[in-house]
């Protein structure tokens, strides 16, 4: 059992919380195998009906996996062992998605890659008024993972491709719009809803107690940017998309009752097309096409599949070890990404990348 994991059974709850709060719970492999081994061992254990997941702290469920762990495999050339991380990994992911028994994912707090492959595949998916929720990924150069595709590809309208694209953190509100998670219950009511767990007096599905603590989220920013968003995200390259978002910003504003929203929304689309030209080109177009091919799979395992060839793949590009090196190593935030434009780029760089070998797949 890894140091950063904790688990206990009382009261016919299995209760297992990451405990690495000063790394914002982020996920080593330790910590991933040791998650796995307590899943395998309450399958079949009778004295576990229900699994509560959560994080320990006050400031995130999980931080994502351990990026400085990832950024040691990549730049020593231990790609095999990078290989084993992520498989690893996505089977817990798949796990939890198929486990026979409830699993209440608790999202308190930042709730970010890895995180969500924890939580966001849990049969009971719950964040509180802390919650900020992510698949961060292409801001390092990578493309969103632990079944991370899935989920985007489910989101309404174009609204997961944006999320994608642009690393969008999501507050309650959008994730229960996005489908990220199921109910809002404030945090000072997180002991309450445990204890009830533990009591599951009638109604006792973990699904209707959650209910009883369940509160309605605010407006959600993410749903009223779904015009826009719809618009210019339907584009079929991320080029396009750029333009269609530029022209968007800069078309004019009617003096109706809703000019303000409608200039708030301009506003919003002139920031994304901002922040877009800052990411890796390469990460932008591989996580696009990763996304809306995931529509057509029939399993989140088969997004996992995909998700581990691109995952490989990227594992042997400049700029994953770019994008680490300036958000989390020196911290400078000036990645220098090559190639620098998406013009560069090869028209079948998705299917380059999907090509990739992997040896064997996660569930061979």
């Amino acid at each position: 059992m890894s140091e950063h994991i904790t688990a206990s059974v009382a009261d016919g709850v299995g209760h297992v919380t990451l405990n690495r709060p000063q790394a914002l719970n982020a996920l080593s492999y330790d910590m991933i195998l040791a998650l796995a081994e307590v899943f395998e061992a309450w399958r079949n254990d009778s004295e576990v009906a229900v699994v509560v997941l959560d994080g320990a702290g006050d400031r995130g469920f999980c931080a994502g996996g351990d990026i400085r762990e990832l950024h040691g495999f990549v730049t020593s050339g231990r790609i095999i062992e990078a290989q084993t991380f992520f498989r690893a990994e996505y089977r817990l992911n798949a796990a939890i998605a198929r486990y026979p028994k409830p699993v209440v994912a608790i999202m308190d707090g930042i709730t970010m890659g890895g995180g969500v492959g924890l939580a966001g595949h849990a049969s009971v998916r719950v964040v509180t008024e802390r919650s900020r929720v992510a698949m961060p990924e292409t801001r390092i150069g990578f493309t969103p993972d632990v079944g991370g595709t899935w989920l985007l590809a489910k989101a309404p309208g174009e609204l997961g491709v944006h999320l994608a694209l642009n690393s969008r953190t999501m507050d309650a509100a959008d994730a229960i719009h996005a489908g990220f998670a199921d109910a809002l219950v404030p945090s000072e009511s997180l002991p309450h809803l445990l204890q009830a767990l533990a009591e599951r007096a009638d109604p006792g599905s973990p699904a209707e107690i959650v209910m009883l603590f369940d509160e309605t989220p605010g407006p959600s920013a993410l749903a009223a940017s779904r015009d826009w968003v719809d618009a210019c995200y339907s584009a079929p390259t991320v080029a396009e998309i750029l333009d269609r978002l530029r022209a968007f910003a800069a078309s004019p504003v009617d003096g109706s009752a809703t000019a303000d929203a409608a200039a708030s929304a301009r506003t919003n689309a002139a920031a994304a097309a901002d922040e877009l030209e800052t990411l890796s080109p390469t990460a932008l177009a591989v996580t696009l096409d990763a996304v809306r091919r995931a529509r057509g799979l029939p399993r989140l395992e088969d997004a996992l599949e995909q998700e581990f060839r691109l995952v490989s793949w990227f594992l042997q590009q400049p700029d994953l070890h770019e994008g680490i090196r300036a958000q989390v190593i020196d911290k400078d935030r000036t990645p220098a990404w090559r190639p620098a434009t998406a013009e560069e780029l090869p028209d079948d760089l998705f299917s380059r990348a999907l090509a990739e070998p992997v040896g064997d797949g996660i569930f061979d």
